[in-house]
Order: C-alpha cells, then structure tokens, then sequence
C-alpha cells in the first residue's frame, strides 16, 4: 500500500511539476492595462469614479490574467496558505464523501486547505454559494449544474474547476465522467450473457441529462431488442425510488430478465423490490448499477457496478486547481467508468 501511495504522490507532482504558483498582483493587471494600480482597485471593487469602458477594459484584463484578489487584502487569516472552496450537492449521499476525500487529501499533499459547503441538492443554492465561498478561498471546485454564462457574474475571474457536468466544453478546468461509454459496457455484459429483454431505471440528471437514456435505446437498436422507450422507467434517486421503480417496470414487462439502474442507491432499491414482487436476482433478472459505491459488497447478492474511482476524481480536481493557480487553463480530464462484475449478474 505504502508503495502504492507513494508512486500516486510522485505521479501528482511530475504532472504539476517543480514549479510554485505565482499569483497576479493588482500591479501587474495595472502594468498589462496601462493604467495605475488604483484604477485597477476601483474597477475590481465597482468603484463609480472612472469612465465604464475603462472599467470594463481592466476587467477583461484581469480576467485574462486570472487575477484574483488577496485574502490578506480582504482581512482574511493565513494569506501564506492556498484555501479551495468545495460544493458538492449532498454529504450525506455516500457518493460524495469518498470524492470530498479525494480533493481533501489532494490538498493535504500540497499543505492546502479545503472548505467544503453543500447545496442540499436545492440548485437554486448553488450561485450564492459560489460567490459567499469564492470571497473566501484561492480557488473553487464543484458540482456546478449552471452554464458558463450562468455563473460568470458569481465567480468572476476565479478559479474554478467544475466537475461532471456533462461532456460540453466550458470556459472553465473541467473533470468530466463520461457515461456513455459505461453504460455501453453494461449493456454489452448483459447481452453477452444472452439477456435480450433488458429494461432500465433512470432518474433526473442535471450534470448529463439524458445520457443513460439516450445510450441506452441506440444499444437497443444497434442490437435489435425486442425492447422500445416503454421499458425505461424513471425513479427518484433513493432506494425506495429504486424499489418502486422496479415493481413498476416488472409489473409492465414480466418477462423482463435485466435491469440497468441509475446508479448504485437506485439499484439497491430495486433489488429489494424485486424480492417483494418474488423475482429472483440474478436468476430470474439480472441487475446493473453504476457509481461503484463501497456498499455495494454488502448487499446480498454483490452488487455489479459501473464504478467511478471517485477518491481519484477528487485528486484530478485538485491537479486542475493546481494548473488554474499556475495561470494556465488545462484541458478537460476524463473519467470513465469501468465494469465490476459481482453477484447480480
């Protein structure tokens, strides 16, 4: 393990390498804009006293620059020290802990501090979140549902590193998990093992909306199922919303012999809803989840999984933040999630 650790660390640092991040000073965006340092002040801060396409030039500089005002300037404790700020929808989702540890432990290698806030899963939280935390830290990471436009008026000219928002680009550092794929994956096991009546349980997705849906009517097609739209059920994301939805798909379609779910919580739901309706898992119906939560060894039979290495989705994060710090924008990193065959199918 001990061997292991230590080759992850050394592979962060080769990937930021020896550098140290210099941050922009107010007299360098002043320098760039040919304008004194004071104007400089009064644009950022929204000063009336100069003409607006003044203001509005030293902003786009800034921006450029990625300038972003000292804590020590604002009154804030520990200036020497790099602070991330780190918006998740739901601590109490277990998706999201092991991910919060991820960036966490990332930050520690570095001597960084993490903040972390939560929008509850109310999205309407999500904007003032990113403006109250941003006037706290270096840089941001989070699950951000809103467009680049969206949230430009909230995060101005910091950091920020978005994570899973679907696979469009974006103005900002990016860590994208790319579903199609994974879904391909697990229908393709499912069909290798000759299940032809295949059904799925999908829920309301803000970062990749559609995608399990759309994914999986073309392996529908491309293999030409006996199965149409009618066999995808939508669930809430919870377990009972697992369960309901599968007593519902079953109750439509009886001889159903495969289930793909909207992630792990959902799947276990419908495992036990199978049992209520006396549906053998996998004997009778096959299940596939997808998350690859640590839970899923605990429920009888084994979960199979579409699993996302979610501590090392926080790490990647985190090497964003370090890119962004050093005044570079890093392309996108991708994430794909790969199959663990356990005792559901």
């Amino acid at each position: 393990m001990g061997d292991v650790a230590g080759q992850r660390k050394t592979e962060d640092q080769k990937a930021r390498g020896v550098r140290t991040a210099k941050r922009v000073t107010l007299r360098d965006v002043a320098e760039a804009a040919g304008v004194s340092h004071q104007t400089v002040s009064r644009a950022i801060n929204g000063k009336g006293e100069i003409d607006p396409a003044t203001q509005q030039r030293v902003l786009d500089v800034a921006k450029r620059m990625r300038y972003r005002p000292s804590r020590f300037g604002r009154g804030l404790s520990r200036p020497d020290v790099v602070s991330v700020g780190l918006i998740v929808p739901d601590v109490v989702n277990p998706f999201f802990p092991e991910f919060v540890a991820g960036v966490i432990a990332a930050a520690d290698a570095r001597d960084w501090q993490v903040l972390v806030a939560s929008t509850e899963n109310d999205r309407s939280r999500e904007l003032a979140l990113l403006r109250s935390l941003g006037q706290q830290v270096d840089a941001l990471v989070g699950y951000v549902t809103h467009t680049d436009t969206e949230i430009e008026p909230y995060v101005g000219t910091m950091p920020l590193v978005v994570v899973d928002r679907g696979m469009e680009s974006s103005n900002h550092a990016m860590v994208q998990i790319d579903t199609a794929p994974a879904i391909r994956a697990g229908m393709q096991h499912l069909i290798d093992r000759g299940h032809r009546k295949i059904g799925m349980i999908d829920c309301e997705c803000r970062s990749a909306p559609m995608v399990r849906h759309r994914t999986f009517l073309d392996v529908v097609g491309e293999h030409d199922l006996p199965v149409d739209e009618g066999w995808i059920v939508l669930g809430e994301q919870s377990p009972d919303g697992g369960a309901a939805a599968f007593e519902a798909l079953h109750a439509a379609h009886p001889d159903l012999t495969a289930v793909v779910a909207f992630n792990d919580l959902v799947a276990i739901g419908a495992l036990r809803g199978a049992r209520r309706a006396g549906v053998r898992v996998p004997d009778d119906c096959a299940l596939v989840g997808y998350d690859g939560l640590s839970v899923v060894d605990l429920v009888d039979p084994p979960l199979t999984t579409l699993h996302i290495d979610k501590r090392r989705l926080g790490e990647l994060a985190v090497h964003q933040v370090d890119q962004l710090l050093a005044g570079e924008l890093p392309p996108p990193i991708v994430l794909t999630p790969t199959l663990k065959v356990r005792g559901t199918t």
